[in-house]
């Protein structure tokens, strides 16, 4: 398995990524930048967090226009496995290859933090070695993650259970007092219909080492590099 890691300008989590399947994994990646336009011979993509063209506009917005995303785009039409990590998430969320939008946090302030985390469907590709209503602890930087579609796209969200992660307490329960940016139905992550597209806010690379604060993180990269 070849693994390729996106990055754009002001990317600033891809290092992460790429320790985490070469060393952790011992699986091949590459750091892809942003202008190539093939991602032949890869098997998984990644698109790691950080603040891809400084944020501007709007999260996301300026990187789905590289020549990349084209690729990206028909690597996942192909079925294959593609990650989005905080900025990731934005970015496949603008791209439309995730629907809804990531806002502001309510408050308006930027979240650095830990939090507890449902697994609310593991029908999708990367959740598949975990079980409903399993609690995952993972630190989130965002400003922009409070996720928002309308009542369509949420009942469609929910009739194909792409509501992967949602914000909750320490035993589970998802509740308002657990949900740290306003986020829709305390939504952390979702999934495409076909369930080979993963955005999620929290950073799972951040906890795939004992050493780094947990393991929590390791069961999503086990589930394709396995």
């Amino acid at each position: 398995m070849k693994v390729a890691v996106i990055v754009f300008p002001g990317s600033n989590c891809d290092a992460d990524c790429l320790h985490v399947v070469n060393r952790v994994f011992g699986v091949e990646a590459k750091a892809v930048w942003h202008k190539e336009s093939s991602l032949e011979g890869f098997d998984f993509v990644i698109l790691p967090g950080g603040f891809s063209y400084g944020d501007y506009l709007r999260c996301g917005a300026i990187a789905k226009f590289s020549p990349i995303m084209k690729e990206v785009v028909r690597f996942a039409s192909q079925g294959k496995p593609v990650l989005g990590i905080c900025n990731g998430f934005q970015v496949l969320v603008e791209s439309g290859l995730l629907p809804g939008v990531l806002m502001r946090n309510k408050g308006l302030r930027f979240i650095c933090d830990t939090v507890n985390l449902r697994l609310a469907s593991n029908r999708c590709l990367f959740t598949q070695k975990a079980y409903v209503g399993s609690v995952f602890s993972m630190p989130i930087a965002h400003m922009e993650g409070n996720y928002f579609i309308d009542d369509n796209g949420l009942q469609s969200l929910q009739d194909n259970e792409q509501i992967v992660f949602q914000y909750a307490n320490a035993t589970g329960q998802v509740t308002p007092e657990a949900n740290p940016n306003g986020s829709l139905l305390n939504i952390a992550g979702i999934c495409n219909q076909q369930g080979n597209v993963l955005g999620m806010m929290p950073h799972p690379e951040r906890v795939c080492e004992e050493l780094l604060g947990g393991l929590a993180g390791k069961f999503l990269f086990e589930s394709i590099l396995s």
